[in-house]
């Protein structure tokens, strides 16, 4: 791919950047390794540095999925591609421990993890170097300049699955068009989750767009995470379980503030309220405001729930299915505050109604979806969210008719990972040098 003068300029500038605050981005690693170790680990990485690995025979493939989110919604892909390709050979990077950990799980004998290196020039081309990947998928959102230019020109297919859009990152994209046309203008291909991200994705440049559904609606149900969650609400003596999930800050403002601070006395006599910070460094915070208001809590780590807790705060990794699993319904945080709403679809699959805040602009068609199915209520305010899950309580049928209408909604949007497995397996093909040549699809 050519660049044009204006993007080049712009990449030159973006560069600049990345070198100026990369000593801080460091620094960030650092300070939040005083909770995760992890985030210290192999820092070399970071910046590119690799030991270099032996190449692995067969179709290669570079998988990136950044945090915890995308290597979840990863594993349903990863298994359809290897039904596709059976002796695919995967090296997976992630940009956080949280994904990282999550990812160890979805490896088998032969591939390879590591960090993706920052979007420095030298870094993603040491990056490249050591690994040699001949099909690069990018999950969701994880689009970067430099290394979008450092796959074209290697001749490494680089393809975004499971794509996502919103009408917010569009508009910082478009702020900066040589970037977005050098970014975006160097993919091969991407499968979208919706028609207004495949349109927001054309408009940047992006060649190739499908609209392929969501990945995260594939996720496997894990049938002992199931019975953990079963056995943790018999324990709470079987009374009715609400569960504040993912919750998150932003700007100083906590959401779990506005909704304690606005908390009817009367729930935590009916139910027992389950809350799950969205980052476990956080949860001294968390520990902090439920001793101001001194509620009866217990971390997860300490043992499980009783009939005489309150709060019973989930400090754990790897669980949140078996949470949704023992709840009645979900509150789906990083909604209150403007930060555009976490995942829904697991706490639907799970059969829990959902009530979610104003701020969707990650999920705004699965939040459309899940409410106009009658799996979601959408509350304008703290105040609304406890107003809905009361009403639920109040209303014992209304609840079991939003619960079963969760789980329709979740199976009905099935499908996203054998279709963008096939569309990745036939690059895959070609870049191998297969007979059949199969065409992407």
């Amino acid at each position: 791919m050519k660049l044009a003068a204006s993007q080049r300029w712009a990449l030159r500038v973006y560069t600049l950047l990345w070198r100026l605050l990369a000593p801080l981005a460091v620094l960030r690693l650092l300070w939040r390794s005083r909770h995760d170790q992890a985030y210290r680990s192999r820092l070399g990485e970071r910046f590119g540095r690799y030991r270099e690995p032996p190449p692995p025979p067969g179709p290669r493939l570079w998988l990136h999925a950044v945090s915890l989110g995308e290597t979840r919604a990863a594993a349903p892909l990863l298994d359809a591609l290897r039904r596709e390709v059976p002796q695919l050979q995967l090296l997976l990077t992630h940009t956080t421990p949280t994904g990282r950990a999550a990812g160890a799980e979805l490896l088998r004998p032969g591939d390879l993890q590591a960090w993706l290196p920052y979007d420095l020039p030298a870094a993603v081309e040491r990056f490249l170097q050591a690994f040699r990947p001949q099909v690069g998928v990018l999950m969701e959102t994880e689009i970067w300049p430099n290394l979008a230019q450092a796959c074209a020109g290697r001749r490494v297919v680089l393809l975004l699955a499971n794509a996502r859009l919103s009408a917010r990152s569009w508009a910082r994209w478009a702020r900066w068009p040589g970037l977005a046309t050098a970014a975006f203008g160097a993919l091969a291909g991407a499968a979208a989750q919706t028609g207004a991200d495949a349109s927001r994705l054309r408009d940047l440049g992006a060649p190739g767009v499908m609209v392929a559904g969501n990945l995260k609606f594939d996720r496997r149900g894990d049938a002992a995470l199931r019975m953990l969650g079963r056995n943790w609400r018999a324990a709470a003596g079987g009374r009715p379980v609400l569960v504040l999930a993912s919750t998150r800050e932003h700007r100083a403002t906590a959401e779990e503030q506005l909704l304690l601070d606005t908390l009817p006395p009367q729930l935590l006599e009916r139910a027992l309220l389950v809350l799950v910070p969205r980052h476990l460094e956080r949860v001294g915070q968390l520990v902090q405001l439920l001793e101001q208001r001194g509620l009866r809590y217990r971390l997860r780590s300490l043992g499980e729930p009783d009939a005489q807790l309150q709060v019973w705060v989930g400090d754990s990794l790897g669980e949140m299915p078996a949470y949704y699993a023992m709840a009645d319904a979900a509150f789906i945080g990083g909604s209150l505050l403007p930060l555009g709403g976490q995942n829904l679809i697991e706490a639907c699959a799970e059969g829990c109604a959902v009530v979610i805040g104003p701020h969707v602009f990650n999920f705004t068609q699965a939040v459309e979806q899940a409410a106009r199915a009658g799996a979601l209520a959408q509350a304008a305010d703290a105040g609304q969210v406890w107003a809905q899950l009361l009403r639920w309580l109040d209303d014992p049928e209304a609840l079991r008719h939003a619960r079963r209408a969760a789980r329709e909604f979740s199976a009905a949007h099935r499908g996203a990972a054998q279709a963008q497995a096939h569309w990745i397996a036939g690059y895959l093909r070609q870049a191998a040098g297969s007979p059949a040549r199969l065409a992407p699809q």
